[in-house]
């Protein structure tokens, strides 16, 4: 039986896991993660210019209308499974695979304790950082917004390259998922939304280091361009 969703992106392989999503920080987040654990996929764009987010198809697999969702049609006990949220979807490859993810609990639960701090911190603070810094809140006369954005994304980043001194990555020699979901936001924040300098981004000697190897592994370099934009 196939997904609502396959009527707007039908897929060429449908026995692949199927991947809905842009090439945003959290949409590459699992594109990486399949690029380096090596589970056959099928990536389809979402575009936000036509508003595929709000489509019928789509909310019938998110209906919290963002990227990036999955269809796994071989799901826990070989049923489909229909996965929305990037941290989410990140720790079921992860368990599906193992790998990625410490395999011992008290490792896994420190990786999923990273996983979080992304998802709860990094995540939202730099995009709201980015969206006063880059878009609208160039209009906008009070740059308190701005400037309490500022200083989260600032104690933010100081909790990161504390994390990291001495370490690898951020669960030491193991590459994990939390690496996977923090550092294309780092990437984005000095990148596309130009916040470098407003960060002090020079302060966190650690967090740019790791950042340099992370944005080297082949599979970040793949990942980084799926779905491919039209």
């Amino acid at each position: 039986m196939t997904h609502p969703i396959q009527q707007k992106w039908p897929a060429q392989h449908p026995e692949r896991l199927q991947l809905y999503s842009l090439p945003t920080p959290n949409g590459v987040k699992v594109s990486i993660l399949l690029e380096e654990i090596g589970l056959p996929y099928e990536p389809h764009l979402v575009s936000f210019e036509t508003h595929d987010q709000m489509s019928p198809a789509f909310l019938s697999l998110n209906p919290n209308n963002k990227i990036p969702a999955i269809l796994d049609p071989n799901g826990p006990g070989g049923q489909p499974l229909a996965l929305f949220e990037s941290g989410a979807i990140l720790l079921y490859l992860a368990e599906k695979t193992g790998q990625c993810i410490p395999q011992d609990a008290a490792g896994r639960y420190e990786c999923i304790q990273w996983l979080m701090f992304q998802m709860g911190g990094i995540g939202p603070m730099f995009g709201q950082l980015g969206f006063f810094h880059k878009f609208a809140g160039k209009d906008i006369d009070d740059k308190r917004p701005r400037d309490r954005y500022v200083a989260e994304s600032k104690r933010l980043l100081a909790v990161l390259n504390q994390r990291l001194t001495g370490r690898a990555w951020m669960m030491g020699d193991a590459y994990t998922i939390a690496d996977i979901a923090i550092f294309p936001w780092v990437r984005n924040l000095i990148g596309f939304y130009g916040a470098g300098d407003l960060v002090g981004f020079a302060d966190y000697p650690e967090v740019a280091r790791v950042l340099a190897a992370f944005v080297e592994r082949p599979a970040v370099v793949k990942g980084l361009g799926i779905p491919a934009r039209g």
